[in-house]
Formats: C-alpha cells, structure tokens, sequence
C-alpha cells in the first residue's frame, strides 16, 4: 500500500498548511525539467498531493488506505457505472487532469478487454509542458500561447486554477499506431504578496491604526478588480473579517465566457489593528480620560 504520508515526509496529523509547503518543496526538488529522470518521482509526489489535499480522499484514504473507495486501487463495479463508482463519461474534455495528476492509460484499451473487443493500437506518448501564470491569471483564467513540435496552440486556463494542476488538450502530442497522444499543460502560479485563495474566496489582511478601529472610517483599498473603498465600522476589533461579496474566485456558470457569466466567491479582509508601542504625553493624557470613562 502507498504511503502517501511517507511520501510527502509530513506526519498524519499534518495540517493542510503543512501538507501543501511539503509539497511545494518536493516539487521543486523533483521537478522533472530540473532532475532528467525524476518524473516518476515528481507524479509520485503530485499523486499524495491530489489525495491528501483533498478532505473526502484524505478521510477515504486514512480509513481504506490507497487500494479504498476513491483511490487508484478501486475496482471495476457495473453496478454504479464505472470503476470504484466513478463516472468515466466525461473523460474525453479538455480538463482533466488535477493537481498535475495525468492519466497516462487508454481507457479503450481497458474496456475492450473486459468486454472482448480486443486491444486498440496504443496511442504516441504525452507531452508535457508547464506554463507559468501570476497569481491574478489563476484567480481569473487566461489565455496562454505553448509551443510543441514546432506548432503554436492557445491554452485557456480556466479561472481558480490550482497552482501543480495539469491540463489535457487531446491529440496534441506525439504520434502512434492508435494516433496522437495528448498534451498536458502543468499550470504553477506565483504566490502574492497581499492575497492568497481559500476555495473560491480571496483572504487579505489589512493593518488599522488603533484609532480607525476605534471611530471607523472609509479607507481605500486594493483589490484584484482594482481600487475599491472599505468602510471600516466604529468598534471594529483585532482578527476580525470584513466581507467584501463577489470580489473572490469566479465561478462560471455552463456556456459562459470566462470571468463573464458565474457567480463569484467573496473577499475576506482580515483585520489587524496596530497597537501603538510608544505614546506622547498628551496621548497618555487622553487614555487616562478613557480609563475613567470604562473603556
């Protein structure tokens, strides 16, 4: 049975925080553009990731281990139409690879075996690429020109694309019996400095002097979408989150245009108020007067 823990090098108990900085780190190490040689290593990797990021899989796979419900090792059952219950009808989009987990078999070749048909002609090998994108590229999609086998192909990027996910566009690869294989485009985004993503909200923290907590007041901020004004209310206390809706992740909706037609996440403004390290004479005067009034 897979250790996916072991291969990760993070304890059971490892936050999400945790699991995601090992991850980064191996994938760095074990870059196959990096290390000729380490792409079994690097899917290995990415493989633990895609499992132990996600809570259902993770639960699934601390209970069953990797031969349960839902991991690699799941079984052929016609009763729930497919392989361990998963529906294998949409395989053929575009999108199909996640967190840089790509499917290097032929399901034709497999189902033509449990059902007598015989073995199709294999098709030519996988190309991989990776594309850089910044972080406001991931959180609202984008279109990137790649270049393979001399032919330049526009990717679109969906929006709130993971940073390690891959990408399938099919027949876009090497040639063999059975025909092309696909590529598989590796998206890797940069982090921010000001912004990170939770699912499909932004998460920022914002610096308040303790005065502005205290009165409240209408400050400028910047967003992804650009300057907006914050209305921070009278009272407003340490850590606190301040809601700005539809400023997150877009959602998007079946037909639409990228960024033009879901609903979107929201952005979550963490407040942190500034206590000051050294007061005046006259301030020390005024919190006095406060002190008095029970505050």
């Amino acid at each position: 049975m897979k250790d996916y823990y072991k291969t990760l090098g993070v304890e059971k108990g490892a936050s999400k925080d945790d699991i995601k900085k090992a991850f980064r780190k191996l994938a760095h190490e074990h870059h196959p553009d990096k290390n000729k040689g380490e792409d079994a290593k690097f899917k290995e990797i990415n493989e633990a990731y895609t499992v132990l990021s996600d809570d259902q899989k993770r639960a699934q796979y601390d209970r069953f281990g990797s031969a349960g419900p839902g991991m690699g090792g799941a079984g052929f059952n016609p009763n729930q139409g497919g392989f361990g219950g998963f529906d294998f009808s949409g395989f053929a989009q575009q999108y199909q690879a996640q967190n840089g987990q790509a499917f290097e078999f032929d399901l034709g070749d497999i189902f033509g075996e449990f059902f007598g048909g015989g073995r199709r002609p294999r098709k030519g090998p996988n190309i991989t690429v990776d594309v850089q994108l910044s972080f406001k590229e991931s959180i609202f999609g984008v279109e990137k020109e790649v270049t393979v086998n001399k032919e330049k192909l526009v990717v679109t990027i969906p929006p709130g694309i993971e940073n390690g996910q891959g990408l399938r566009v099919q027949g876009k690869g090497e040639d063999g019996p059975g025909g092309k294989g696909d590529l598989i485009v590796r998206v890797w985004v940069e982090e921010h400095e000001d912004f990170r993503k939770e699912g499909y909200n932004l998460v920022m923290e914002l610096d308040l002097l303790l005065t502005t907590a205290l009165l409240g007041k209408t400050i400028e901020i910047d967003t992804l979408d650009g300057k907006i004004d914050l209305k921070i209310p009278a009272g407003t206390t340490h850590n606190e989150i301040l809601r700005v809706k539809q400023k997150g992740v877009p959602q998007e909706a079946p037909g639409k245009v990228f960024g033009t037609g879901g609903r979107r996440g929201d952005l979550l403004i963490v407040t942190k108020v500034e206590m000051p390290k050294k007061l005046s004479k006259q301030a020390q005067k005024l919190i006095e007067e406060l002190k008095k009034e029970g505050l």
